[in-house]
């Protein structure tokens, strides 16, 4: 409860989910987690008309939905995840029920055929269990996974948006998007839970590794 008198009203931290969960509702969105790629984006400018985006742990599907805005009916996004959703996207957006771990050989061809993509985002998270290094060192392996997608994908000079659980293990996601990428920058949304102990690292410029030559000397 506010204090009278006190200064500007803090929220407590039932009050903070509702807002941005109402807000979400009111703007039609299926997930209030929209508002923190909002956030990126207007920091970073991620976005431009046209891009192609590929988004990796889609569902419900408010991450694709903000890039379709950003992106225009001139680009596309590719939307997967392990779960179904019952969101109705717009034309610019497919979305395919897909295990990132074990992907198909029909959407490994949909990424060849629709990429390589200007920004790859990926907004996923384990199932949680409740033992903090249990659930940093789940968050860790599906960054790497998603990394690993990144650089097969990526446009050159494309951009790379991971959340990540911060634990102690962080830099072996860290070390090599520095070495891929010309700036990796860490950033944590307001509209993130602040209880919450997810960060988002944002690479920036991608360093398309050159082909290696099969000819021998």
């Amino acid at each position: 409860m506010g204090v009278r008198g006190a200064g500007p009203r803090i929220l407590g931290v039932k009050e903070y989910r509702d807002y941005y969960f109402l807000k979400a509702k009111r703007e039609n969105y299926p997930a209030r987690s929209v508002y923190k790629l909002k956030e990126i984006d207007a920091k970073f400018r991620v976005f431009k008309p046209g891009m192609k985006v590929l988004d990796l742990g889609a569902a419900p599907g408010s991450w694709s939905l903000g890039a379709a805005e950003r992106v225009g009916a001139s680009g596309c996004v590719l939307g997967c995840d392990i779960q179904a959703t019952s969101t109705v996207f717009p034309p610019q957006v497919t979305f395919c029920q897909e295990n990132v771990f074990e992907r198909s050989a029909s959407f490994e061809a949909l990424l060849a055929e629709t990429g390589p993509f200007d920004v790859v985002m990926s907004d996923m998270a384990p199932q949680t269990t409740g033992t903090k290094f249990t659930d940093q060192a789940r968050s860790l392996e599906l960054c790497l996974e998603a990394f690993a997608v990144a650089q097969a994908h990526l446009a050159p000079g494309g951009t790379f948006i991971v959340k990540i659980f911060y634990g102690p293990d962080v830099m072996e996601l860290l070390a090599p998007m520095r070495r891929a990428f010309a700036r990796v920058t860490a950033f944590k949304p307001k509209s993130s839970r602040s209880e919450s102990k997810e960060t988002f690292y944002i690479g920036l410029g991608f360093k398309k590794p050159k082909e290696e030559s099969n000819t021998t000397v």
